[in-house]
């Protein structure tokens, strides 16, 4: 049976896309995991990549600004303290195959596989993740940049979460990455559809709606709090966040303490959110395009939605807003503001959600993770094969 190294620098428990990936190829290879948290996957070996970093100097952070204004790129990297963790955990672990999830993990990769092959999952576009930072800008949008276009090149084959960014990493490198989701698993959950006769009960008219997700200031979740102000007395909104700055969930809290149709509920586990979320109407994303990669998202709640069998009420944020207009599963506002928000949500009534709901019951099974595995579980194979004949003539 071959053996898949799968590389990274996440808790493998609960990154989503990574445990997947982890849990996929272990049903047809032997699998080692190497990152910050065990997966939990039966018979899947794991390396701890755990490390805890000295505490820098103002003279070891000086050192470091000027290897990245120097361009001295590759020598920042080997001195990290987590490459140097994964060189330590990670040499001499044999794999016929890696795949290196996040920047991070991709030269790592290159230098251990040898005549292995590697094969990258970006993700994100790791040059430009906090790019409405002035700071990063300058010292590590360059150093990142480099990175990509020195190894990027080096993979078998490399995977990012949509094609507005796989044409981004097309035009900087080269090479052309697969497409590959973070659509959950495919639930089989019928659409939860609410009566659309004449009724004067305010539950009856009630439309819920939901969001949830990490508590991140770059995402400007007080847009969407600030939106209950133009909407009339039939929408609610319950945020489930998962703790991120402390500071910033009670400014939120705050900001919505006079609205009583504005709750902040426990965030439930992960495996259990979709159920949890089928008892709304709508599942509510409005985030600016602060960085490339805000500007460019196709999170896990907007699949997550569309299993749950809700409305989705979006931003034009182009990967989601194409797929709502394509298919007919909720609504786009014009713009990112507030109010554009509520003027798109204003004008439902329940047939309308309740038809929304139905277009996203239709396209829940090619929105899954399912599509994703045969994506991956390809790619592995195919990359296997050809490796074979190269590394048995070395």
């Amino acid at each position: 049976m071959k053996t898949i190294l799968v590389i990274s620098y996440s808790n493998l428990a609960t990154d989503p896309r990574v445990n997947r990936q982890i849990r996929w190829l272990s049903e047809f290879y032997q699998v080692i995991a190497a990152g910050l948290g065990d997966p939990g996957v039966p018979g899947v070996r794991f390396i701890s990549l755990s490390h805890v970093p000295p505490k820098k100097s103002n003279a070891a952070r000086g050192k470091s600004a000027l290897h990245l204004l120097a361009r001295q790129f590759d020598s920042h990297y080997w001195r990290l303290p987590a490459t140097v963790k994964g060189l330590e955990a990670l040499t001499g672990v044999h794999a016929d195959l890696l795949l290196a999830n996040d920047l991070e993990a991709l030269p790592l990769a290159v230098r251990l596989a040898g005549v292995t092959p590697v094969i990258f999952d970006a993700h994100e576009y790791a040059p430009r993740q906090f790019d409405n930072s002035l700071r990063w800008r300058i010292f590590l949008q360059p150093y990142r940049a480099y990175l990509c276009r020195a190894y990027i090149p080096r993979a078998a084959a490399v995977f990012t979460v949509c094609q507005g960014i796989a044409d981004q990493y097309r035009r900087d490198t080269g090479v052309t990455p697969i497409v590959m989701t973070n659509a959950p698993e495919y639930h089989d959950i019928r659409p939860n559809l609410r009566s659309t006769g004449e009724t004067d009960s305010p539950e009856a008219a009630r439309i819920r709606m939901i969001h949830h997700g990490a508590a991140s200031p770059p995402r400007e979740i007080e847009r969407m709090i600030a939106a209950m102000r133009y909407l009339d007395e039939r929408f609610e909104l319950d945020f489930l966040l998962v703790p991120g700055s402390a500071a910033y969930i009670a400014r939120l809290e705050a900001m919505a303490q006079s609205d009583p149709r504005i709750r902040f509920l426990p965030p439930v586990p992960m495996r259990e959110l979709v159920r949890f979320s089928s008892g709304y109407d709508i599942g509510l994303f409005l985030v600016p395009p602060t960085t490339f990669n805000l500007r460019h998202t196709l999170p896990n709640k907007f699949f997550e939605f569309i299993q749950a069998r809700l409305a989705v009420a979006v931003g034009p944020s182009p990967e989601m807003a194409r797929i709502v207009e394509q298919t007919g599963c909720g609504v786009v506002a014009a713009d990112f503001t507030p109010k554009a928000l509520a003027a798109a949500l204003a004008k439902l009534d329940h047939a309308q959600i309740n038809s929304m709901k139905q277009n996203s019951d239709r396209i829940a099974r090619q929105m899954s993770a399912e599509r994703n595995r045969e994506i991956l579980l390809e790619v592995v194979a195919d990359v296997l094969a050809k490796s074979a004949p190269a590394r048995a003539s070395s």
